[in-house]
């Protein structure tokens, strides 16, 4: 009788275990995927040893510091609307203080393919005029009593207000984890207010060395570069010579950076040379430069081009070495 029963015993076990193993099993919810943020907003700052602009100085090769406020829209994760606002400080002919930039664009993604096309305002206030007496250009067009009480020591002129915008598109395509090349362009029909059209084209190429180079640090290292070519138009009668009072031809130019670049977190560090192959007379010619040199009281000097008679030269578009200390964030990332 007891053998029985462990019998029994036995086969309540195992038939309990086989119809349990029958029993379909209530799966675990999988986590909510994150919800999906449409607003965020980028923001940052930083001081440069020199405000370079395509080859060319903005600060009179001195330091300059910057800001930017930039809220953005994700229609979707593929897809990006942007406005924003940022600042410069410069030191330009006219004595503007300061750039201001207005911006605003879309910024779509295809697979590897990334793409920007907005619209830039570069805005110059508390410029004057400088021009000189009587204040009549070579095209007989009085130019206003401010500009006729107001001249540059070395005979250059500049308008008051310089401010203008450019179109634009970029695109970039990431090859993986640390190449990354890229194309822009942008174009405006007057650059700096010039009355000259304006086309600007550049190629880019960045290398980001592996995360591991500096062990686990977190500092991160990359090199990047840019050439570029600018081409110019003809400016109106304000910056016309006797040779052409109508105007002048700007010289159109090739300009290069290439630098080494060191990140910390939010922090970036910016080593770069920048050049172009701007003449010293033909960049004193585009820029107004008010720090250029020659012999102005004999009118002879060693840069003489054919938009630029006086002779005098300007440094504003030769070699110079840039270190850019910034710090960059955005609020869905840094601030929460």
């Amino acid at each position: 009788m007891k053998k029985v029963t462990l019998l029994a015993t036995a086969l309540a076990m195992v038939t309990g275990s086989a119809l349990a193993a029958d029993l379909p099993v209530k799966a675990l919810k999988a986590p909510p995927p994150p919800a999906f943020e449409p607003w965020d907003v980028a923001f940052g700052g930083g001081i440069m040893s020199d405000y370079i602009f395509r080859g060319i100085t903005q600060s009179n090769h001195n330091p300059s510091v910057t800001a930017y406020f930039e809220p953005r829209y994700n229609v979707t994760k593929d897809l990006q609307l942007y406005v924003g606002v940022s600042g410069e400080s410069i030191s330009f002919p006219n004595r503007a203080a300061a750039e201001i930039d207005v911006y605003g664009g879309i910024r779509p993604t295809f697979g590897a393919f990334a793409f920007d096309i907005g619209v830039w305002g570069y805005l110059y206030p508390g410029g004057s005029c400088f021009f000189g007496a009587p204040g009549i250009d070579f095209a007989g067009n009085f130019q206003g009593a401010e500009c006729a009480s107001q001249a540059l020591i070395n005979g250059n002129v500049i308008k008051k207000d310089l401010s203008f915008f450019e179109v634009y598109g970029k695109m970039t395509y990431t090859v993986n984890d640390n190449w990354a090349f890229g194309v822009t362009e942008y174009y405006t029909p007057s650059y700096l207010n010039s009355g000259a059209w304006g086309n600007y084209t550049s190629i880019t190429g960045k290398y980001i060395a592996p995360s591991t180079i500096f062990g686990s640090s977190g500092v991160g290292m990359y090199v990047s570069g840019e050439f570029g070519r600018q081409w110019l138009g003809t400016s109106d009668s304000f910056y016309g010579t006797a040779a052409f009072p109508n105007g002048i031809k700007y010289a159109d130019y090739n300009t290069w950076n290439i630098g080494i670049g060191f990140t910390y977190k939010v922090f970036t560090l910016d080593l770069r040379y920048s050049d172009t192959d701007l003449s010293k007379g033909n960049c004193n010619a585009f820029t107004s430069d008010f720090s250029s040199r020659g012999n102005i009281a004999a009118n002879v000097g060693t840069d003489v081009t054919p938009i630029n008679p006086s002779g005098v030269g300007s440094n504003w578009c030769g070699a110079a070495g840039i270190a850019k200390l910034s710090v960059d964030l955005t609020a869905m990332t840094n601030l929460k």
